[in-house]
This record gives structure tokens, C-alpha cells and sequence, in this order.
């Protein structure tokens, strides 16, 4: 077996979240999916930003985030994502490395730019997010370093990725190389998985062996599976994958390990300032305590405290100290 010399590398989106607060009324004239994520060209996305208000860049990514919530719980992570030689890109680089996070994708010379992520939030805390992942749906599997993955307790990958024909090449042959070397895998759900042919293909995937752990919402996990009732959710999923994670928002989470599920509730939060990026923080957690080895139970209440943090400010990376509040 290869020697071991990182808890978690992540395969995603490397996107620079570009934030800014609106009203209900903004949302409606955009014909903006509220609390959702729509795709965005070039020139789509350039027309939104130049009609959004004042806005503050950060790196971002679901799976980037969830390194970042790694890499401050402690845990040796790396990613790996496809940014362009542009201002953006050099934001990107520099913020995971800053943070701890490995990351040696080597530059695209543009076009296409960086990814962006135009995030406008609502006076509830909801999130509506408005993507172009340019350059970052041009990750090959060229870009990817078999040892990284070989040398890594889990490879956690972005179901955002999934859909482009070269990052899900990528994706896959990770997969294999981390079975192959007896290590964990875990694939997070996007909503844009859950409908038409790319559905398909991440059931293929989940009947094929080659995840060991799904996360995904409770919205997410009723789309991919077309039942009605999470009980049947879990049952439809529990044999094929070896720990089902579902997050459900105010009420909880839940995770089904070999058919044995554990509940807990949601961590208290005095108020819910920006829900971006709490998937990724309650993943994060999560695996953080997989890695510590603890059991599901505790990796729950980690995967929440994390995820607590992160909607308490905005920005969908933690700001206070998760290692403390987590304490592994």
C-alpha cells in the first residue's frame, strides 16, 4: 500500500465567489432561481454582474470550501481544480494555499477565464447562486496526480463537476485509483445531477462500487433515487453505498451506515446570516471526523457544528476557529 501522507484530496470546481446582498425584488426581474444555482455563459454572467450591487470576491468551490473547512479542522488536504492564468486564477491559487490547502493544478493560459460564482443573498439568508465554470470544466486527467490521489485516506469528489465530458473522465479514474489503493471515496450531490442522463450516470456510478460515502440534501437524494419518503431513500441507497449521508436543513442530519441510521439535530445558530456554503462545511466536518476515526454519530455533530459556523457570516469559508468549536 502506498505510504500515507494526506487525510483528504478533493476534485471540484475552482471558482471565485463573487458576493452581494439584494432584495426579493432583484431576484424576480432576473428571473433568478431563489435558493438555487442556475449556469451562466460568458455574457450572461458579465449582464448580471454588471446589474448587481456592491460585491466582495472569494475563492470558492463546493469542494475547494470543503478543503478550506479542512485544512482548519487540522487535516492535511489538497485539491485539485482547473483555474486559467488570469487574475481570478492567481486569487484562487493563492487563497487555498494560504489557507493550507496543497494545490498544484497547473494554470490554463486564458481563454477561458477563471470560473465565478455571482452569489446574491436575500434578507432571509437564502443563497441564490449564478454560475460560469469556464476553465474549470476543462480539468483533464492529465492535471491530476495518480500519487496525490494514492497518498490520500479519502478523495472526496464535486458532483458540480460531474456533468462536463473531461472532469468526470478525471473523476472516475480517481475513483479507481483510490480503490486501488484500498482508499476511501466520497462524491457529494449537486442538483444538476439529479435530472435527465446525468442522473443515470451517477447511479452508474453509485451501482458500480465506486463510492463508499454519498452526501447530498434531502431535495438531492429524493431526485436522484425518484422516491417519495427519505425511509425509502435510504433503502434504495444503503446497499450500494457504504455510508449515506442527508443532510436536512433546520431539521438535522441523518446517515445511514450498513443500514444502521443515526439522526441528530441541527447546531443551534443565533442567526442565519448566509446559507452558502453549508453543504460543504457539513461535509468538511464530517470526513474530518471520519479521518479521526470517529464513529458516525460524532461525525454528524462535527459535519454540524461546521456547517453552523459558516452560515453565521458570509462567505461559504469559516472564519472562527473550527478546530475548537469542532475539537477532534
Amino acid at each position: 500500500m502506498i505510504p500515507q501522507s494526506l487525510d483528504i484530496v478533493a476534485i471540484g470546481d475552482a471558482i471565485v465567489d463573487v458576493i452581494a446582498t439584494t432584495d426579493d425584488s432583484f431576484i424576480e426581474k432576473h428571473r433568478l432561481p431563489k435558493g438555487g444555482m442556475q449556469l451562466l455563459t460568458y455574457e450572461q454572467a458579465d449582464e448580471l454582474y454588471a446589474a448587481m450591487g456592491p460585491a466582495r470576491e472569494i475563492s470558492g468551490g463546493s469542494a475547494a470550501n470543503s478543503m478550506a473547512g479542512a485544512a482548519a479542522l487540522g487535516l492535511n488536504a489538497a485539491f485539485v481544480g482547473q483555474v486559467a492564468d488570469d487574475q481570478l486564477g492567481a486569487i484562487f491559487a493563492h487563497d487555498m494555499r494560504a489557507l493550507g490547502v496543497r494545490f498544484e493544478t497547473p494554470a490554463l493560459k486564458s481563454p477561458p477565464p477563471t470560473g465565478r460564482c455571482l452569489i446574491l443573498v436575500t434578507p432571509d439568508g437564502q443563497r441564490t447562486m449564478n454560475t460560469c465554470p469556464a476553465a474549470s470544466h476543462e480539468l483533464t486527467v492529465a492535471a491530476m496526480d495518480p500519487e496525490l490521489v494514492r497518498s490520500a485516506t479519502v478523495t472526496f469528489l464535486e458532483g458540480y463537476l460531474w456533468g462536463p465530458e473531461r472532469p468526470r473522465a478525471a473523476m472516475l479514474e480517481a475513483a479507481r485509483i483510490a480503490h486501488a489503493a484500498d482508499r476511501t471515496v466520497a462524491f457529494t450531490l449537486s442538483e444538476s445531477l439529479c435530472i435527465g442522463d446525468r442522473r443515470e450516470g451517477v447511479l452508474g456510478m453509485i451501482d458500480a462500487g465506486l463510492v463508499d460515502i454519498l452526501f447530498g440534501n434531502e431535495h438531492e437524494i429524493r431526485h436522484l433515487t425518484g422516491c417519495s419518503s427519505i425511509e425509502d431513500c435510504i433503502a434504495s441507497l444503503s446497499s450500494k453505498v457504504e455510508t449515506l449521508v442527508i443532510t436536512l436543513g433546520a431539521a438535522g442530519s441523518l446517515a445511514s451506515k450498513r443500514g444502521e441510521v443515526s439522526q441528530i439535530a441541527a447546531a443551534p445558530v443565533t442567526k442565519v446570516v448566509d446559507t452558502t456554503g453549508a453543504g460543504d462545511l457539513f461535509a468538511a466536518g464530517f470526513l474530518a471526523a471520519q479521518c479521526r476515526n470517529r464513529d458516525v454519530f460524532d461525525s454528524l455533530h462535527a459535519g454540524a457544528i461546521a456547517a453552523a459556523e459558516v452560515i453565521s457570516h458570509f462567505g461559504a469559508r469559516p472564519e472562527a476557529d473550527l478546530k475548537q468549536l469542532v475539537n477532534l
